[in-house]
């Protein structure tokens, strides 16, 4: 299996841990320093915060559509770049973005850690 192999099975494993909400399969795929920067609100949370809110069902996500990736290989880190449209629910209230995305991850014992991942929105582009 390549390298790009790898990165791509390590984010289908997040996604689809998201979607799942699996917080043991989430917590396995984080390096204990991830953090993310929340799509919506821009904010900081650390992977332990997003590992809990999954698992207690504050967060549910009920779909995840990734649209295309690039992966970009260095030697001590690889990252991936990408579009995914995303519905779900925070505290009961529903959500929906288009983003762009941006994962960082590391080699680790048994495979890719995500460090770090970002979210952009994607405006909508109205026509005059």
């Amino acid at each position: 299996m390549t390298r790009e192999d790898e990165l791509e099975q390590a984010e289908e494993q997040f996604f689809d841990a998201l979607l799942r909400s699996d917080a043991a399969e989430l917590a396995r795929l984080l390096d204990p320093e991830f953090l993310l920067i929340d799509v919506i609100t821009g904010s900081e949370i650390p992977g332990r915060v997003l590992v809990d809110v999954v698992s207690s069902g504050q967060l549910v996500f009920d779909s995840i559509e990734r649209l295309g990736r690039r992966v970009r290989l260095y030697r001590c880190v690889s990252i991936v770049t990408g579009q995914t449209r995303i519905r779900g629910r925070v505290d009961r209230d529903a959500f929906e973005t288009h983003s762009r995305y941006t994962h960082v991850y590391v080699p680790a014992a048994g495979g890719w850690r995500l460090v770090s991942a970002q979210g952009t929105p994607i405006a909508s582009v109205s026509t005059l």
